[in-house]
């Protein structure tokens, strides 16, 4: 098929025109993290003509994803996201290249993922993934746009190596264990991921195409129509683009996960240890299953889980032995 019968709307936009649409054509980029923003993200970016896409990610699809990720149907419930992203995308254009990857992303696998990419799409809703993907595209200068969608308001920020500021400029050390809200502790409303993975596509775009982009944090707020664009400045200090401090890539800060043998259960023990308010986090966690806690323990029981969590943050979670499960329960609930 000729390139200007798929994209000839494209093509006549003076920023991209055929030797823009050909670029794109031959860019590679990769997605981490097919939820609310990635599904917005990977649809634009197929639909645009991006030659050959990665979409990275470990979770199923779950009844509530529906509300506001827009590749999936009730079909889908209990696949691979990754898996039928692909399939979904396939079929949208079968001119590009899509490779899923069903996995976890930590700090022995994040450098092969992003390897020879020329832009990473952050889709995820994990500070810890989010710090990963900072170093490693840091270490090997691979631009990279940070998203990430709450409640109405999103953020979305450009982190170019070598010239702008980078996540740990903003953000310096991973948030305390359940300091941070979720979609499934206060919500989300579905227009707004939709609305920051579009601005993230089309600064993707941008990028590939070479042409002038955003360099501050911008935020919006859908429902009050608030938009801010903050000048963040680089800091010489930083341990990331500063130092070359690759903490989180070499290990130096990660979670750890351990099974508890015969008890079908998971340890997890978060990068820094916190003090967390039972009383605050109960009140976030009630709406979602039965809670109570004691001096030492606060229990969280949903069906088909037991999340016991103590006050430096460490958690056991009971009802699987999959630690993808484990790790994906503890970012829902705790925040990270």
């Amino acid at each position: 098929m000729p390139v200007n019968d798929r994209y000839n709307r494209q093509i006549l936009l003076k920023n991209i025109q055929e030797k823009g649409q050909k670029k794109l054509n031959e860019s590679k980029v990769t997605i981490i993290g097919c939820g609310a923003l990635g599904t917005t993200i990977a649809n634009n970016l197929v639909r645009a003509g991006i030659g050959n896409i990665q979409v990275v990610d470990r979770d199923i699809i779950e009844l509530n994803n529906l509300q506001r990720q827009n590749l999936f149907d009730e079909d889908d419930i209990g696949f691979s996201k990754a898996e039928v992203i692909a399939e979904k995308l396939r079929k949208i254009n079968s001119e590009v290249r899509i490779k899923p990857i069903a996995d976890d992303v930590y700090y022995k696998n994040i450098e092969n993922i992003i390897k020879n990419m020329d832009v990473i799409l952050d889709g995820t809703d994990n500070m810890l993934i989010r710090f990963l993907i900072n170093d490693a595209c840091v270490k090997h200068k691979i631009p990279w746009i940070y998203g990430g969608a709450i409640e109405s308001y999103g953020i979305s920020m450009n982190i170019i190596p070598n010239k702008t500021p980078c996540l740990r400029c903003i953000i310096q050390d991973i948030p305390e264990a359940g300091s941070l809200p979720t979609c499934d502790t206060v919500g989300v409303l579905n227009t707004i991921p939709a609305i920051i993975g579009s601005i993230q596509s089309t600064e993707a775009l941008k990028i590939l195409l070479k042409k002038d982009i955003n360099e501050g944090l911008l935020s919006y707020d859908v429902w009050s129509h608030s938009f801010n664009n903050i000048n963040i400045k680089k800091r010489n200090d930083c341990e990331c683009c500063g130092k070359h401090n690759f903490e989180f890539l070499n290990a130096k800060k990660r979670e750890t996960m351990i099974s508890l043998c015969g008890k079908g259960a998971i340890q997890i023990t978060p990068v820094n240890e916190v003090k967390i308010s039972f009383e605050d986090l109960g009140k976030k966690l009630q709406k979602l299953g039965k809670v109570d806690y004691h001096k030492l323990v606060l229990r969280l029981k949903i069906p088909g889980y037991e999340l016991n969590i103590f006050k430096n943050g460490r958690t056991i979670i009971i009802g699987t032995n999959d630690k993808k499960i484990a790790k994906s329960l503890y970012s829902k609930y705790i925040g990270l």
